[in-house]
């Protein structure tokens, strides 16, 4: 695994209790935390915690949003380490979008725990809402298939439309390499309600190929959060009532077995 750029669709359907779909073009950035100053050496148009075309920002992330001291590679060996998902000489790479002119909103970031010899030990679903709330799904991987398959009860509630009680996620996913996927299956007990995916290929993390990205995707990010808002206003339109939002942490940590 290494740093590179990784652009794609990402679709959204809706199968209850009405449908709806939508699709979009996105770009994530993927970042070996243990090497990101020399990575970023060669790149003049992505900055870390500092303002940029991109940037990266290590208080955007981290499984405490109330904590933002430190580097974000040492609180989230910190926080690994003690749910034995990390150990000394594994890398911790992470996926998400840039800040494009200062601003990000992440519905969803990547982490992913990686061992001296290659293998992806653990898998951090970093899950963001609008009411600014966020939980991290902390995923051992199990298996040694070019597709990790993971389950986890759902704990964030996300989509007003949607209730967070008695609903489960399944996770697949290619692990980044010269193309990425995650596929991600929400249910109520047997019954399918939303399917989400992105798959991306890679290219070399280069200013060449961000300049095209930020002319070919202009002020993604705020985008992404302007796209959340008019696909509510949609389903709204199409008599979906609001779900109550249960009372959950500003920051909330879940640890699966599979």
């Amino acid at each position: 695994m290494e740093t590179g750029l990784y652009s794609g669709e990402v679709v959204h359907r809706r199968f209850a209790p009405k449908q709806h779909r939508l699709a979009y073009h996105i770009f994530q950035v993927l970042l070996d935390l243990d090497t990101i100053d020399d990575d970023l050496k060669t790149v003049h148009l992505l900055s870390r915690n500092r303002f940029n075309l991109f940037g990266f920002y290590d208080r955007d992330h981290g499984p405490d949003q109330a904590d933002k001291a430190g580097s974000l590679r040492d609180r989230m060996a910190a926080m690994l380490s003690g749910r034995d998902a990390w150990t000394d000489g594994d890398r911790i790479f992470l996926m998400a979008m840039p800040r494009v002119l200062g601003f990000v909103f992440n519905p969803i970031s990547l982490y992913f725990v990686v061992t001296p010899d290659d293998r992806v030990r653990t898998i951090v679903y970093e899950v963001n809402n609008t009411f600014g709330d966020r939980h991290s799904y902390v995923m051992p991987v199990h298996d040694a298939g070019r597709t990790i398959h993971q389950h986890s009860g759902k704990r964030l509630h996300v989509s007003p439309f949607m209730e967070t009680r008695g609903h489960s996620y399944d996770f697949d996913l290619i692990a980044p390499a010269e193309t990425f996927a995650l596929k991600i299956d929400l249910k109520k007990g047997e019954q399918r309600m939303l399917f989400a995916a992105f798959t991306a290929r890679r290219e070399a993390l280069a200013d060449k190929a961000l300049w095209r990205l930020f002319l070919g995707l202009p002020l993604m990010t705020l985008k992404v959060v302007a796209g959340i808002h008019w696909e509510a206003l949609k389903i709204a339109l199409k008599g979906i009532g609001l779900k109550p939002k249960p009372p959950t942490p500003k920051s909330g940590i879940s640890v699966a077995d599979a």
